[in-house]
């Protein structure tokens, strides 16, 4: 059976409820053999088919509904162009066998939420994608000659108009996986008029994100006429974003709260909206965003295309792609939720109250070796757990000649602005910040990561030391650690000797994961107490579970069978 997109179904008698089932049950992989006699003819009716698009059962009527929906003036919206794409002829003829062994080269890993179609094979060339001549023109424009791992495979299957379920490592090059693509649908739309709103819609979780994105989608289209992209976030001039966003744009990239506010004042509408991105989608919902992103999903037009970014999957990662993609195509590059291979990672102990002269020391150090060696100080970023504390540090790194400036979300947009530009300038070398910079912050060359302030949660650490290590490169994290930390640090240690054992190293990621993580650390630390104290445990003995035992010095574990008192060496 060929594949059928959703907006050319009968959506009375096919919706999602009937068309799918959990992805985790209907996920099947798509190099199963029983497919591979009927492989080409299946997959060149994949890249001929139009995109993917959502039933009418996700409107609802509300009055966020009809302000999202109005239509341009007195004129009746135009349908969304869901142009056909096909790749060269070189990948149309490319074998099954031959699919496969990319996929292994490139460390890919692809399934889908449907037996009814094969995911377009991936494509190592832009040559090959039969791009838009614009499009070609600025990628060679930046000197961008071969598509990552992640962009090689997501970029296909967003081409080919399926919707997109991907997860990839920091750094991997997911916003051009979906930026060029978008841009690519938008050229196919009629044309935007006053008062029309957006023809794609990128959603992300903070404004350095949601700005990172806006470069990266005016980097692909700059040497298009007329063509406009709007950022719409939080902490900057309301009026200059309603201005911009009346006169009609083709991308809006936003967070979601200040998206909603200018739909329900009627500054822009979703009445054209047919192609839609979450990025870092386990931040927002994270962040709290869950009712933002549903409301504004809820409320899209019945035909549209839906890619969902993501650097962890976690169960509510799942749900949310059960509920809003239709038959995903989804896209695994390399270990999600994994610490970064070619990082190098340090722990060091270090009282409380010694922590800032031990970064003082160990960057006043880095410093004086690159002036010896002739080269600059290594871009550098650490991480603090509180605000005031942020603003502290990097006083206290400048009085020591340092070129240091904060990031926080005290700060107001322009500093922030402004402490992001003369770091990625390099006329600021050490940038101190809280979680706000831990995800989404692509600055090309960070060499080292500090963690002056070790975060709660496995998954943040990742996402921290993900800064540096990018694209390829090496890059080094030192993270500092009192005895509040043990519980993390035995984390870390487990999987740094995972990681050079050459074990598979994940870890759950998600609200869940994070509440039993903690639930966990609060154990382990009346578990220490206990120990440090035997006054406190009189004859009982306590039980540490097999899961934990790593974590506590073997001397402090009773052995299963010795007599009390008596414990292990």
């Amino acid at each position: 059976m060929s594949y059928v997109p959703p907006h050319l179904r009968n959506s009375t008698t096919i919706t999602k409820a009937t068309t799918s089932t959990t992805l985790e049950t209907s996920i099947v992989s798509t190099d199963h053999s029983q497919k591979l006699n009927s492989y080409s003819s299946q997959l060149h009716q994949s890249y001929t088919t139009t995109t993917t698009t959502n039933d009418s059962t996700k409107n609802s009527a509300s009055a966020f509904s009809n302000a999202g929906r109005r239509s341009s003036g007195n004129l009746a919206v135009p349908d969304p162009v869901f142009a056909q794409w096909k790749p060269s002829e070189r990948v149309l003829h490319l074998t099954p066998e031959q699919i496969q062994e990319i996929r292994l080269r490139l460390n890919v890993d692809v399934t889908v939420a449907s037996e009814s179609f094969l995911a377009p094979a991936p494509i190592e060339s832009f040559t090959d994608m039969c791009l838009h001549s614009c499009i070609m023109k600025d990628i060679a424009f930046h000197e961008y000659s071969t598509p990552t791992s992640i962009q090689a495979q997501a970029m296909p299957v967003a081409l080919s108009g399926k919707d997109l379920l991907a997860c990839a490592e920091t750094g991997s090059g997911k916003t051009a996986a979906f930026a060029i693509p978008m841009i690519q649908h938008c050229l196919a739309q009629p044309p935007i008029c006053r008062g029309d709103g957006p023809l794609a819609l990128v959603l992300a979780p903070t404004r350095e994100l949601a700005q990172q994105i806006e470069k990266e989608v005016k980097a692909f289209s700059r040497s298009l006429e007329s063509f406009r992209t709007a950022i719409v976030v939080g902490g900057t001039n309301i009026a200059e974003q309603r201005s911009e966003l009346r006169a009609g744009v083709n991308i809006v990239v936003a967070t979601p709260g200040r998206f909603i506010d200018h739909v329900q004042q009627r500054n822009t509408s979703l009445s054209r909206v047919s192609f839609v991105v979450l990025d870092e989608a386990d931040r927002m919902l994270d962040m709290g965003f869950e009712p933002q992103i549903k409301e504004v999903m809820r409320n899209l037009p019945e035909k549209y295309q839906t890619l969902l970014f993501s650097a962890t999957m976690p169960v509510e990662i799942e749900e949310l792609a059960q509920e809003y993609l239709t038959n995903p195509v989804q896209v695994k590059v390399g270990k999600v939720s994994s610490p970064t291979a070619n990082v190098a990672q340090i722990l060091e102990k270090v009282l409380e109250n010694e922590k800032i002269d031990r970064l003082l020391t160990l960057l006043v150090e880095e410093s004086t070796q690159a002036e010896r060696s002739g080269h600059p100080f290594p871009l550098t970023i650490v991480f603090v757990e509180r605000k005031t504390r942020c603003d502290d540090v990097a006083e206290a790194l400048v009085a020591q000649g340092l070129h240091a400036v904060p990031l926080h979300g005290g700060r107001s947009q322009s500093e922030r602005e402004a402490a992001l530009r003369d770091f990625r300038l390099g006329s600021t070398n050490i940038l101190v910040a809280t979680d706000v910079a831990s995800r989404g912050l692509d600055v090309s060359g960070v060499a080292h990561v500090v963690n002056l302030d070790l975060p709660k949660t496995m998954e943040d650490y990742v996402h921290r030391i993900g800064r540096t290590g990018r694209a390829g490169s090496t890059g080094q994290a030192t993270s500092f650690y009192t005895d509040r930390d043990t519980f993390l640090v035995a984390q870390i240690r487990k999987a740094i000797a995972d990681v050079e054992s050459g074990n598979t190293v994940a870890f759950a990621t998600g609200k869940v994961a994070r509440r039993k993580e903690r639930e966990a650390a609060a154990a382990h630390k009346e578990a220490r107490i206990a120990l440090s104290n035997p006054s406190l445990l009189g004859p009982a003995s306590i039980n540490v579970e097999d899961k934990y035992r790593y974590m506590i010095a073997p001397s402090m574990i009773k052995t299963e069978g010795a007599a009390d008192g008596a414990w292990d060496d």
